[in-house]
């Protein structure tokens, strides 16, 4: 218990109390027990103890003791003070140690430890009681028992901390490379468990890679007009009444049973989804995946969901939004990836290392990962706009190991300019750009350069240029749907998967402003994406170096 120094004590009073509230804490025997007996919570529609009334779908979340649970949602669906309650429950009762992970340390681990911790203990006496120290913003005690908030974008803060129970809130934010870091975490704990939620943002990727590999269970309940256990679903479930955002018909939009087409009433929704259960695709995995829309949501009425949906129809960032807040479900907009098509259509009949007569100009770009990806260009140059009246000619691309052999590509095909991935062997890099002196470019993605601009730079005795990735990525791409490259028959199934890796996702920024940027799922390997994207860079030096000089034997 916390004590005031300026009150005195009867010993034997706080030895009463502390014996009462082990007591206490021992007759817990599930965490939603637990979080009803031990919460306080205000909102907008409930002020008193915990409840499932509104949320009635995260009670069985709460009392799932599987080492590893995935919750694929949209927005505001009570998943976030379900992991809490859960962290709770298992520092008071179970004396875990325990971290909950957000995407960065500022705003979200900083917002969440004074927004959602500190309020959750002002609200109730007993966590007041069983947190000794709260003062620190990432490290919270109860006892010997420790909390720690933290951002996942900081290796340094997921290192040294072993923790038993582990929540990933957000984890379609979180950097891919970190997260194995964060389960580390457990490695050495017997007893454990991974809380991982997030809404999705395209197929096989982030939060919907694990939940693919979960149980995926949706939320079933009986229909209150003709008893069949059904679920909601879009569009199945939604009516929609009005053609379009003016029409005052839209506001009569509402839920039906997609079993009997009967309405069902959203004001009475706690009373129909309280018997609710959770309906498994697979029974035997060891991933439990829960997943819940805004269907169900007891704050966002139908209409909401019908005026959301009417704004997807014309802007692809609402359209995004609406799949992935308001369903949860993962999604591509249209012409957000090349397809089959597209690529197959920029084949034409020769084959790799085939040089057309009378070119003059060669570019060539490399990705770095465990092999280096390469990707040789031959141009026909326009007036005008450079890359937009250019047209490219793929006429080689392969894999190797060493630096070096791409001194001998260089050579081969009479390279007027190169761009190369800058990361992550820097100096090997560097090395190679230091044998073709102004021939090799390093290249960054930059956040701070906008569209087509290239910045660059001195760094020592290497040449850098750094870019805007989606906009270079988007020009790069196009040119299979707009079919301004041509490719050699035999180019190959692996270079077109690599080229259709890439999809373009989109997101508005807090000041409204619309961004695009490219993911891809986590299986996929993307290089030949990004060297032909370094190819697509390297010709406005190339068409520099054309007029200035060829290239020689390397000093």
């Amino acid at each position: 218990m916390k004590r005031n120094p300026n009150v005195r004590y009867d010993l034997k009073k706080v030895f009463a109390e502390t014996i009462a509230a082990g007591l206490r804490r021992n007759s817990f025997t599930s965490c939603s027990r637990w979080s009803m007996q031990c919460r306080m919570v205000e909102s907008a529609t409930y002020k008193g103890p915990w409840s499932f009334k509104y949320y009635p779908w995260t009670k069985e979340m709460h009392d799932t003791d599987c080492d590893f649970v995935v919750g694929q949602k949209a927005a505001q669906m009570g998943y976030t003070e379900y992991a809490l309650n859960r962290v709770l429950f298992s520092i008071d009762v179970r004396k875990m140690d325990a971290m909950y992970l957000l995407p960065s340390k500022t705003p979200d681990a900083s917002n969440f430890s004074s927004g959602r911790f500190d309020t959750a203990l002002e609200l109730s006496p007993y966590l007041q009681n069983l947190f000794t120290n709260v003062k620190n913003v990432a490290h919270k005690r109860a006892g010997t028992t420790n909390l720690y908030i933290r951002g996942a974008r900081s290796k340094s803060g997921l290192k040294a901390v072993p923790v038993g129970i582990l929540v990933l809130d957000e984890l379609e934010e979180m950097p891919p490379g970190n997260i194995p870091l964060a389960f580390e975490r457990q490695s050495g704990q017997m007893k454990k468990q991974t809380i991982a939620i997030s809404t999705p943002r395209v197929d096989g990727r982030g939060i919907n890679l694990y939940f693919n590999r979960s149980t995926k269970e949706h939320f079933h309940f009986p229909c209150p007009k003709c008893g069949k256990w059904t679920e909601l679903i879009f569009p199945e479930c939604l009516m929609i009444t009005g053609e379009h955002l003016d029409d005052p018909n839209l506001s009569k939009t509402h839920l039906i049973c997609k079993e009997c087409k009967n309405v069902l009433d959203h004001e009475s929704k706690f009373e129909w989804l309280a018997s609710g259960r959770w309906v498994p695709s697979h029974t035997q995995r060891a991933m439990r995946g829960f997943y819940i829309n805004q269907l169900y949501s007891p704050t966002v009425t139908p209409y909401q969901i019908a005026e959301m949906y009417m704004r997807a129809q014309q802007n692809p960032a609402d359209e995004q939004e609406f799949y992935n807040s308001k369903l949860g479900k993962t999604h591509a907009v249209a012409g957000a990836r090349v397809t089959d098509e597209q690529i197959n259509a920029c084949i034409k009949g020769y084959i790799l290392g085939t040089r057309p007569a009378g070119s003059t100009i060669v570019t060539m770009g490399v990705d770095q990962g465990r092999l280096l990806h390469y990707h040789v260009d031959s141009w026909v140059v326009g007036g005008g706009d450079l890359q937009a009246s250019s047209r490219a000619r793929c006429i080689d691309r392969g894999t190797v190991v060493d630096f070096e052999q791409l001194d001998d590509l260089m050579r081969k095909w009479f390279v007027n300019a190169c761009v190369i991935d800058a990361q992550p062997e820097r100096r090997m890099a560097s090395a190679y750009a230091q044998r073709f002196p102004g021939f090799v470019w390093l290249c960054f993605y930059s956040n701070t350069v906008r569209g087509k601009s290239l910045k660059v730079t001195k760094d020592m005795s290497d040449d850098i240029v750094s870019v805007d990735r989606t906009y270079w990525l988007d020009t790069a791409l196009g040119r299979f749907k707009n079919q301004t490259i041509a490719l050699p028959q035999d180019i190959g199934f692996t270079y077109k998967d690599h080229i259709k890796a890439p999809i373009r996702i989109y997101e508005t920024e807090a000041d409204g402003t619309v961004i695009g940027r490219y993911v891809k799922a986590d299986k996929d390997q993307d290089h030949y994406a990004h060297a032909r994207c370094y190819s697509e860079i390297a010709l406005n030096f190339a068409v520099q170096n054309s007029l200035a000089h060829n290239i020689k034997s390397p000093r």
